[in-house]
């Protein structure tokens, strides 16, 4: 039986609760403790999950129980704390980005490689259902040679919505004005960017366009910065792939994915929902008097494994609390409107790493090089040249049952 990893939690505000709904499906992942640096935070999370609060980060170093910390942070606390983490000896999976200047994430990565030390970041979902079924079919040349990817990113006009109503199961509200002033390309340009990079390699340059159309954001605080809110970017990879990445809180939700190949396309309509169907389209000429036309058809491609618990089985399974909570959990999914999936799936790859001796599906090159081409499209804002990527990673193997 594998030993389980003890893991403490840094950070405890809205994200934490969704990576605590997840425990239950990993559990080489053995929570000892939480902190946060407001401790009403903290210790609502330490009740409510049964584990122990840190009075400080320096005594979570000090526990020798601890192997790996999950650094939920807000992103401009990431460097700093994780690399206290790898100063103490200790292996980090980080929220993304793994730092919010590119020289910072490049030090955290050396430091843990010169101490023989996992990090990591997120988003991991290139290692859920959807991801892997696609890269399955990629394999498989399900569509044939690959020319172009279409991915889009865009969350809606968010000053419109009800951000500031919205809250977790522990009536933590969600960070806006953290959210506003990090920007839409950080927070949710890394998922394309970390399946794409996974599936073709490594990107050789980035060409980007970045403005900011709502400054303010209607926001009742005021914004120290504001970061683009629509950026659309160009990425030619190494191979000779080009791949067209949009993000905004302008444009409708719509986080779709197309790759378009030889014999048809091969996409999905929600690339961030935890089981969205993987299809294949392909065009059929009919001929109509003196034209022809394409008539499209689509079909599933079946999912590489079967889906994972569901939402409402996997709530009802996670969530042993008095009915109140239970009424607050509900009131909170309905209101944030934030399809639940497994945040847990990064920290247990590196928890599995860190057992089977083995590299880490998630490396830290890997997310370096993720990070480096979020960070040259968010930058686009100052800088609108050709960005020329310094960094390169070796290749991801698939997820074992996924192994042609």
């Amino acid at each position: 039986m594998m030993h389980r990893v003890g893991t403490a939690i840094v950070g405890c505000g809205n994200i934490a609760s969704f990576y605590f709904s997840a425990l239950p499906q990993h559990p080489i992942l053995n929570v000892i403790g939480v902190m946060d640096r407001d401790e009403e935070r903290s210790a609502k999370y330490a009740q409510c999950y049964s584990v122990q609060r840190y009075p400080s980060l320096d005594a979570v170093l000090a526990d020798q129980r601890v192997e790996l910390v999950i650094n939920l942070t807000n992103p401009r606390s990431h460097y700093a704390v994780s690399r206290a983490c790898l100063e103490a000896g200790k292996h980090v999976y980080s929220e993304k980005p793994l730092a919010m200047f590119f020289p910072e994430a490049e030090q955290l990565v050396q430091m843990a490689e010169q101490n023989g030390l996992l990090i990591a970041s997120a988003p991991s979902r290139i290692l859920a259902e959807t991801a892997q079924t696609m890269w399955k079919a990629l394999r498989e040349k399900a569509i044939g040679s690959v020319h172009a990817v279409y991915a889009e990113m865009d969350g809606g006009l968010i000053y419109r919505s009800g951000y500031k109503e919205w809250k977790n199961e522990l009536d933590m509200p969600w960070p806006y004005k953290d959210e506003f002033e990090v920007g839409c390309t950080i927070e949710h340009a890394g998922y394309p960017v970390s399946w794409l990079t996974a599936y073709f390699g490594q990107v050789d340059t980035v060409t980007a366009f970045a403005t900011c159309q709502i400054p303010d954001k209607q926001s009742d605080i005021p914004l120290e910065v504001n970061p683009p809110d629509l950026t659309i970017a160009c990425l030619r990879f190494k191979s000779g792939l080009v791949a067209r990445l949009t993000s905004s809180w302008i444009a409708p939700s719509d986080h779709s994915i197309r790759i378009f190949g030889d014999t048809g396309v091969l996409s999905t309509d929600d690339g961030w929902e935890p089981c969205s169907p993987v299809y294949i389209t392909r065009a059929s000429n009919i001929r109509v008097g003196p034209k022809s036309i394409a008539v499209p058809w689509r079909k599933k491609y079946p999912m590489a494994f079967p889906p994972s618990v569901s939402f409402m089985t996997r709530a009802v399974r996670t969530i042993t609390r008095p009915p109140r909570d239970l009424v607050l959990a509900f009131r909170a999914r309905v209101r944030h409107l934030r399809k639940r999936v497994d945040f847990c799936l990064g920290p247990a790859e590196v928890a599995a790493a860190m057992r089977e001796h083995r590299p880490c599906r998630l490396s830290a090159r890997y997310c370096l090089h993720n990070t480096e081409v979020v960070l040259a499209i968010h930058n686009a804002l100052d800088t609108s040249s050709i960005y020329k990527v310094k960094t390169s990673f070796e290749p991801m193997r698939p997820m074992g049952w996924a192994l042609p």
